[in-house]
């Protein structure tokens, strides 16, 4: 009997860092559920955002292609035409053909906002936000229960295959939680697999927006800070602009933060003690992970963005009982693999136009020796290209009135298992004309950077800025190095 091609279940959260889970030790957050899932799959210890942006990730997730391939080279927003085209082949597009059914909860965040074409649109979208029409905007995806991009984690709204806004009173994570349920429910007794994404706003800013109950957890206490916490009065954070500093808004900011990963914990623990009542855990994929960090203080900023660890690492973990192996690798994985790796795995065919590259061979090493893989079992070392362009409308309007192509500017950088190479150009004209090369077997803080003004001052940035500028000229990016 030929077995049923597996479910797939995608859960991630929005500026959710990878150091930010118990399992790894590192910042002081309570997350038991997550734990027990991380000892029943393969972690991806070093998982990495290849631009660290809502948008642009998200449009690398769907498509397996670089930002700037897409066109989503910063965060869907007003005033900007900026949006994933209907003409992309995304994951969901692949799954519906192969007869899946196919689902999407919480932030989709890759439709222009209404906003740039009407004041008062019909569905009542603001600011960034948008309602996206069942058709090729929606990539696939059948059953929708969605907005474009809103912070209102405590009282947020959806629509569904109607402008009309249908406005809630709850946690979002709860209550897309409980919708996650029902269309696991509906859809798990079917003749076809089902795929479900969702995807969860908490632990974004505001950080206070999350319910008491976890916040009670880490009442009373300090929160341990990182090694490169820098505490600012005020914070920066990537936009150029600043958010209030100094020790006690730190403090608020981190316990709020934890908080919220905490209350992510207590909603996965919910999906996964459904999935194993319906028994369909063994033949059911469930990866959980984020889109980017958040750098809570570090280095003295905020938010993403910045090609620090805090920002572009993310929590990763694949479960698929009987076919994966439990363990960890540290293996790079970035977002444009994530697709091709999932199809390979499900044995679809992956589309041509996908520029990541499948660790599915990797991921079945390791089923073969039955964990504990190591760095050859996948070959030649794996390198991560990360990226970030300049964004604001005033700084894309500063580079064109310069007579400069505002793509060619932001920063580069290529992430191996031990160093990061950036050569930062700057997100306005001016700015930058940097680069760095940190070692992060000897500095995991990434506190003492080696400063170079050319690359042939070291062997090792020599080596990456090789790689950098074939990888950068591959994917037709403009930057000049």
């Amino acid at each position: 009997m030929t077995r049923q091609r597996p479910n797939i279940i995608y859960i991630f959260a929005d500026q959710w860092r990878r150091q930010a889970v118990g399992f790894m030790n590192e910042d002081p957050v309570y997350t038991p559920h997550i734990d027990r899932f991380s000892k029943e799959g393969l972690v991806f210890t070093q998982a990495v955002s290849c631009t660290p942006l809502c948008s642009p990730h998200r449009a690398s997730l769907m498509t397996g292609k670089y930002a700037l391939s897409t066109g989503v080279f910063t965060n869907c927003k007003t005033g900007l035409n900026m949006m994933l085209s209907p003409d992309e082949i995304g994951i969901g597009d692949v799954l519906k053909r192969e007869g899946y059914r196919n689902g999407y909860i919480g932030k989709w965040h890759l439709d222009e906002p209404e906003r740039n074409k009407a004041e008062q649109p019909l569905s009542g979208a603001d600011d960034w936000d948008a309602y996206t029409p069942p058709g090729p905007k929606r990539h696939g995806f059948d059953y929708w229960y969605s907005y474009g991009a809103s912070d209102e984690h405590l009282t947020p709204h959806y629509w569904m295959d109607s402008p009309e806004k249908i406005k809630i009173s709850e946690w979002s994570v709860e209550h897309e939680t409980d919708k996650a349920l029902s269309f696991i429910e509906e859809n798990c007794g079917g003749e076809s697999p089902f795929s479900l994404f969702l995807s969860w706003n908490p632990p974004h800013s505001p950080f206070h927006l999350v319910p008491e109950r976890y916040k009670k957890l880490y009442e009373g206490t300090v929160p341990e800070r990182r090694d490169n916490v820098v505490i600012r009065e005020p914070f920066l954070v990537h936009t150029g602009e600043t958010i209030a500093g100094g020790e006690q808004r730190w403090e608020e900011y981190a316990s709020d933060y934890f908080a919220a990963v905490s209350g992510i914990d207590d909603q996965f623990g919910r999906l996964m003690e459904r999935l194993a009542q319906l028994d369909i855990a063994e033949n059911t994929i469930v990866v959980l992970t984020s889109d980017h960090g958040e750098l809570l203080g570090s280095h003295g900023t905020m938010a993403k963005h910045s090609w620090h660890e805090e920002s572009i690492g993310v929590p990763f973990i694949i479960r698929w009982p009987g076919r994966i192996a439990a363990g960890a690798t540290a293996e790079i994985l970035n977002t444009v693999d994530i697709m091709p790796t999932l199809l390979e795995l499900m044995d679809i065919p992956v589309p041509r136009t996908v520029e990541g590259h499948s660790l599915a061979a990797h991921i079945k090493e390791h089923e073969e020796f039955g964990g504990g893989v190591t760095d050859e079992a996948a070959g030649k070392e794996r390198r991560a290209l990360i990226s970030a362009y300049p964004g604001r409308l005033a700084a894309i309007t500063a580079f064109r009135e310069a007579g400069l192509n505002h793509l060619a500017y932001g920063w580069r950088g290529i992430r191996t298992k031990r160093y990061t190479y950036v050569v930062d150009k700057g997100y306005a004209p001016g700015e930058g004309g940097a680069r760095w090369l940190y070692d992060l077997q000897v500095d995991p803080a990434q506190q003492h950077p080696l400063a170079l003004k050319h690359a042939a001052e070291h062997p090792v940035a020599s080596e990456l800025e090789k790689e950098l500028k074939e990888r950068l000229t591959g994917i037709g990016d403009p930057f000049e190095i």
